[in-house]
C-alpha cells in the first residue's frame, strides 16, 4: 500500500483516456470526494452506522473512522462502485421528488418486485453491488431517465 501514498491524488485522465475503479490512480484522485458525498448521502438518508458501513462494503470501525473524516486509504474498486451507486440512486431521487421524500424513500418498505416489502437500504444491503446498480437503474427508470 505504500505505492499507493506515493501516486499523484489530482491529476485527471489524460484526453481520451477512461477513467476506471481498477486503475489506483483513479481511485487515488477519486477516493476522497466520493467518501464526502457518501457521507452527506449517509446523514441524508439517516443510516445507522451499521448500514452505512454494509452499504460501503467497509466494517464498522472503518465507517467510524470515514465518518469522522479521518485519513484513509483510497477506496477498494468494490466499496468506490457501491458509493457511486448509492451516490447515483441519491442524485436520481432528488431530481424526482422535490420534497423530502427524496431521503425518505431508500428506507420506506417498497412492494416492487425488486424490494419484496423490504427498504431499498435493506435490499442493497442484501443484495450488494447487482442490487445496488438495480436500484440504480430502477430510480432513473421511474423519473424518465432511462
Amino acid at each position: 500500500m505504500a505505492e499507493l501514498a506515493a501516486l499523484p491524488t489530482a491529476l485527471p485522465p489524460l484526453p481520451g483516456e477512461v477513467q476506471s475503479f481498477a486503475r489506483a490512480e483513479d481511485r487515488v484522485r477519486l477516493s476522497s470526494v466520493a467518501l464526502k458525498a457518501y457521507r452527506a448521502l449517509a446523514r441524508h438518508w439517516g443510516l445507522s452506522n451499521g448500514e452505512a458501513a454494509a452499504l460501503l462494503g467497509v466494517s464498522d470501525s472503518s465507517w467510524d473512522r470515514i465518518k469522522r473524516g479521518a485519513k484513509e486509504q483510497p477506496l477498494s474498486q468494490d466499496q468506490l462502485t457501491r458509493a457511486s451507486a448509492a451516490i447515483g440512486v441519491y442524485k436520481g431521487l432528488h431530481l424526482l421528488f422535490a420534497d423530502a421524500m427524496a431521503d425518505r424513500w431508500p428506507k420506506l418498505p417498497n412492494r416492487g418486485p425488486l424490494f419484496r416489502h423490504r427498504s431499498p437500504v435493506e435490499a442493497m444491503i442484501e443484495g450488494g453491488i447487482p442490487v445496488m446498480l438495480e436500484t440504480r437503474r430502477h430510480v432513473d427508470a421511474v423519473r424518465g431517465g432511462l
